[in-house]
């Protein structure tokens, strides 16, 4: 189920976990897990208005434990990432 947080310029961000789609096969599940790491997964928020979606490593109850204002800085840190100066 993806999550919807809007930014301070209106922009709607979609986020879900990375193979969420695919069921509840343990495989798939564990697909989406950080390598590595027990506890992070890979999340994939795409904005409105088709600008670059972004990948992130969140915590795997990102979806409950996250506020929207935590999302959107780790949202907006990794595209300060990915842009270049």
């Amino acid at each position: 189920m993806a999550r919807e947080v809007t930014d301070a310029e209106g922009v709607v961000w979609s986020c879900i976990q990375a193979f969420a789609g695919l069921g509840n096969d343990p495989e798939k599940t564990e697909a989406a897990r950080v390598e590595g790491s027990s506890d992070r997964v890979h999340v994939v928020c795409t904005p409105s208005g088709g600008a670059k979606s972004v990948r992130l490593e969140l915590p795997g109850d990102w979806e409950k434990s996250m506020s929207d204002d935590v999302l959107l800085e780790a949202v907006h840190a990794r595209l300060s990432e990915e842009t270049p100066s």
